[in-house]
């Protein structure tokens, strides 16, 4: 008999954490990344994954799933599927966070938001101010990993698969721009900061 999905397993075996100099869409700085596109690109461990993540809202009544483009796309499908509900997704025009291509959202609408990877929070907040703005309830949040064990950025319920720490820098006092490591910038999400 073949052993039970784990997430760590799935993780290990995909490649998720890379090391390196990375310079993440908070515009922090680190040595080490959580690339879950590495995991997701394999459906059988993006359906594992979005079913595990559904587990953890299994008490609330959610009618729709919205994940912020680009990582939250696929697992955000995953958790709607398996708890049986629509998907939306949000994505930037202009700078600016939006729920696009026709979607749309009634006001009072129970919406569970999904991210990839939360360190700061920082996109699943301009999530948040899209859905507030259209009425939604939001009823929580949920991620594959969350950077800063036993941190909620968010004002409302929080909750991850996995927690792992990550140190992080301010640029400015990056050891590894320091040592004159080049830094990557293997995420999605593009500012002025990234304008190394």
């Amino acid at each position: 008999m073949a052993n039970p999905w784990s997430l760590q397993e799935a993780i290990k075996r995909t490649g998720v954490l890379k090391e390196g100099h990375f310079l993440l869409s908070s515009g922090r700085h680190s040595a080490r990344y959580m690339q879950c596109a590495q995991l997701l690109q394999y459906p059988h461990d993006a359906e594992q994954t979005g079913k595990a993540l559904a587990q953890l809202f299994k008490d609330q009544v959610i009618d729709v799933v919205v994940g912020p483009a680009l990582g939250g796309v696929i697992i955000a499908h995953e958790v709607a599927r398996a708890l049986g509900v629509r998907c939306l997704f949000t994505e930037r025009k202009e700078g600016n966070m939006e729920l696009r291509r026709g979607f749309s959202m009634k006001p009072g609408e129970r919406v569970l938001v999904i991210e990839d990877v939360v360190t700061t929070g920082g996109s699943v907040k301009e999530v948040i101010k899209v859905l507030e703005g259209l009425g939604a309830t939001i009823v929580a949040v949920g991620s594959i990993v969350n950077r800063n064990p036993g941190h909620n950025p968010f004002t409302y319920p929080y909750r991850a698969l996995m927690e792992i720490t990550i140190e992080s820098y301010d640029p400015s006092e990056c050891p590894l721009c320091k040592e004159g490591i080049p830094v990557v910038k293997p995420g999605s999400r593009t500012t002025l900061k990234e304008k190394i």
